[in-house]
């Protein structure tokens, strides 16, 4: 896994295209995606502070995934039972988006912990939110660690087996998202918790189809966001950081709502989506493998 500061450059608009007519070759037995999920992280304020461009209730509308901090990098009550009710009257999936205990670094900064400690404040924040959630009437539909909690989770098999452990106990059909390939996934498919798998069309990707995780995220081109979906969904690639096309396979595609001009790349992610006749549904309606 690699580690970078800034976000990434883009190509011009003549090479993306380019780009895009290129025929790839590196999966030639890909089958077209003709649905997926499209997730993002909402309730990412505290109080009267806002990250990112404040636009969830813009977002809503056009996602059908939400993961809803739960107070530990971001989030407080007032925001969680808000946003849990916005998803609500929209149609979105509800999901607890926990992290490490950390506000000053929103979550994006490692901690070391035990693997009890560690599980044990996911569950505890998975339960506040659950709490909120029946309070609109609603259930929750997944989770998702958020920032470096996700990272550790996707590499380290004994905090991966004691999550899963976990949610088995609180909920055997929770969904659990995470990276297609990563530690986490393997463990809960082989233990039996559902999974979906991500692509995520606002951070870059090494050579092992892993994400490049970054603590601060540059403003992107809604078309080059666009296209990078679009050519996931059409020919399972993505273009990696050294220049070479990696496959990538993936149940959901997450925009993160902090990152600057979100709103943006998700409307210019949804119209090309459409106009490639890929239609973005919710994820119980998706045949998940």
């Amino acid at each position: 896994m690699l580690f970078r500061g800034d976000g990434p450059p883009y190509s011009s608009p003549s090479q993306r295209q380019s780009e895009w007519e290129i025929q790839s070759t590196t999966r030639p037995n890909q089958v077209k995606k003709t649905q997926i999920d499209l997730n993002s992280d909402m309730g990412e304020g505290f109080g009267p502070w806002t990250i990112g461009d404040g636009v969830d209730a813009q977002l809503m509308p056009l996602i059908s995934s939400a993961n809803i901090a739960t107070g530990f990098h971001a989030g407080d009550p007032n925001i969680m039972r808000r946003t849990i009710q916005m998803a609500a009257d929209h149609g979105v999936g509800i999901g607890a988006h926990p992290g490490f205990r950390d506000l000053v670094g929103f979550g994006r900064r490692h901690m070391n912990a035990p693997v009890n400690e560690l599980v044990n404040d996911m569950v505890y924040q998975l339960g506040a939110l659950r709490e909120f959630a029946h309070l609109a009437g609603v259930s929750l539909q997944h989770i998702k660690p958020h920032g470096a909690l996700y990272m550790h989770v996707a590499r380290d098999e004994a905090l991966s087996r004691a999550l899963v452990e976990a949610l088995q106990r609180v909920d055997p059909r929770l969904y659990l998202y995470c990276m297609a390939g990563s530690v986490v996934c393997k463990v809960a498919k082989a233990m039996g918790q559902p999974v979906v798998r991500e692509f995520y069309a606002d951070r870059e990707y090494d050579v092992s189809g892993s994400i490049v995780f970054t603590r601060r995220v540059g403003a992107l081109d809604p078309e080059a966001v666009a296209l990078k979906v679009a050519r996931a969904c059409i020919d399972g690639v993505v273009r990696a950081i050294d220049g070479q096309y990696v496959a990538v396979d993936f149940d959901s595609v997450c925009i993160h709502s902090d990152t600057p001009g979100a709103l943006d790349l998700v409307r210019a992610t949804r119209n090309l989506l459409e106009e490639k006749e890929i239609r973005v549904v919710n994820v119980r309606d998706l045949v998940l493998t």
